[in-house]
């Protein structure tokens, strides 16, 4: 039967954020596989995560992000639940990241809920006289709204962008798999955007 030797537990912790007893029962379910026992760490991880989304997160950092020359710049409020995770590198290069994202993508708001109401009826508005032009009835503009509305959110609403470094995730799904990895909540509490000219 195969023993999980310290090296192996050292390196899926590492690789998953995951406690040690966690990662020796892993790697001994997959007999040593590494790539298997990380997939199953990170699977248990995120359904962790999303237990973990309603917890009060009191402590964070603010990250912020200078484009080129300075005529663009972003900062973001990243909020956890202890100074630990607060003073952690991957929790600063993450802070980093989303300040990239707000520089570049350029967001309304965090999420559609957040979202400025009179901006969002003109859109919907908008969308309506759009698909009136071309020929649609009422009922047919009922079924197409909500999801020309979610596209809107992907552009405008920070959590529901593709992250620039990985567009087949969200930002919302970035921030999950950090709290999985930390094991703490994460949530954004503000970001703010600045351009010259």
């Amino acid at each position: 039967m195969y023993k999980a030797s310290s090296d192996d537990i050292k390196k899926i912790r590492d690789m998953t954020g995951a406690g040690m007893m966690d990662c020796k029962k892993a790697l001994e379910e997959f007999e040593g596989d590494m790539a298997k026992a990380v997939d199953e760490l990170r699977k248990k991880g995120l359904a962790k995560a999303a237990k973990r989304m309603d917890r009060e997160t009191s402590v964070g950092r603010v990250c912020s992000y200078i484009h080129g020359e300075g005529s663009i710049g972003a900062m973001i409020q990243l909020n956890c639940e202890t100074d630990f995770v607060a003073r952690n590198e991957d929790f600063a290069e993450l802070g980093k990241a989303l300040a990239i994202q707000i520089a570049a993508m350029n967001p309304l708001a965090i999420a559609p809920e957040d979202l400025d109401k009179t901006v969002e009826e003109r859109e919907i508005e908008v969308i309506k006289e759009q698909l009136v032009s071309e020929g649609k009835k009422a009922d047919q503009i009922e079924k197409i709204l909500p999801g020309k509305l979610t596209k809107f959110y992907s552009e405008v609403c920070l959590l529901n962008q593709p992250f620039y470094k990985d567009d087949k995730k969200t930002v919302q799904e970035v921030i999950k798999d950090h709290i999985a990895k930390f094991g703490e909540n994460i949530t954004i509490g503000r970001f703010t955007r600045y351009q010259v000219g």
